[in-house]
């Protein structure tokens, strides 16, 4: 796997009136982001409602990427499959239109806490992908978290590369110190806990807050300031979930579109107060 870059948004998905994607809201996000200097993106994550994506949405969704940015970004595909076999369609996906890895979320539909058949997922999915694979634990989404023991058993694997960690536990970080040394490749994925987990180890974030707050985490990851600042923000904004994040990323000049049912838009004050908090942090 080329080297990524330490910080990437979980890209929103602008989604259009008929619920269809937005082709050119997306390619538009995509340039405004990459000319404030993102040079990653995580397509189809849990922010981007990679859950609500249909056959061959990936695929369109990377490829527009790579058409609009070339191969000046690291383009990281989602991947929610619940069973292994929908997975690597999905990952198939992501391989015909050239991404340069996947996220892989836990499995929890049939099997949530039975981290033996979790980790035989994951490795079934590395055996079988062409594309490197980071393993995705997203509690606040799946009610499950990957142990640390699991995670460090599919590990092993060589084609498994790193992880994405949402939980928010710094305390999780130091058992897998080991495999950090060894080029395992951390990110966090929340955003209150981004300066520890960099402090303990972790080599970047992939955010939802990405998507707005850019400059702000650039400069916890060069300087260590800024956490406070960021968890104020993104408290206002995460407590109304993808909506809220879309209503932020609108703030700072993204064009969010709509969202995917059952999901809901904001209301207008919601949207007033998420808009009030961006400009607050001086962003973009």
């Amino acid at each position: 796997m080329r080297t990524p870059p330490r910080i990437l948004p979980a890209l929103i998905t602008p989604f259009d009136e008929n619920g269809g994607i937005d082709p050119v809201a997306f390619r538009r996000n995509l340039r405004i982001l990459f000319d404030r200097g993102v040079t990653g993106f995580l397509i189809g994550g849990s922010t981007g409602e990679g859950p609500y994506l249909e056959p061959d949405e990936r695929r369109a969704l990377v490829d527009l990427a790579r058409d609009e940015l070339g191969n000046e970004a690291f383009l990281l595909c989602g991947v929610s499959g619940e069973s292994t076999r929908v997975a690597m369609e999905q990952i198939a996906e992501a391989v015909v239109a050239r991404a340069d890895a996947v996220l892989v979320m836990t499995p929890t539909s049939l099997v949530r806490g039975r981290h033996e058949l979790v980790a035989g997922h994951f490795l079934d999915v590395a055996d079988a992908s062409p594309l490197p694979v980071l393993v995705y634990t997203v509690p606040p989404v799946t009610g499950y978290e990957l142990p640390t023991e699991t995670v460090i058993e599919v590990a092993d694997h060589p084609n498994v590369v790193g992880m994405k960690d949402s939980g928010g536990d710094v305390s999780r970080i130091p058992p897998l110190r080991e495999l950090i040394d060894g080029g395992f490749v951390l990110y966090c994925g929340a955003s209150r806990a981004v300066a520890e987990s960099l402090h303990l180890g972790a080599y970047g974030a992939i955010t939802a807050s990405a998507n707005y707050a850019f400059s702000l985490l650039e400069r916890i990851l060069a300087t260590g300031v800024g956490q406070d600042d960021l968890t104020a923000l993104t408290t206002v904004v995460e407590r109304h979930g993808i909506p809220g994040t879309k209503a932020a990323a609108q703030s700072a000049g993204l064009e969010p579109g709509q969202v995917r049912r059952p999901l809901r838009p904001i209301t207008d004050d919601d949207r007033s107060v998420i808009a009030a908090a961006v400009r607050a942090a001086g962003l973009p």
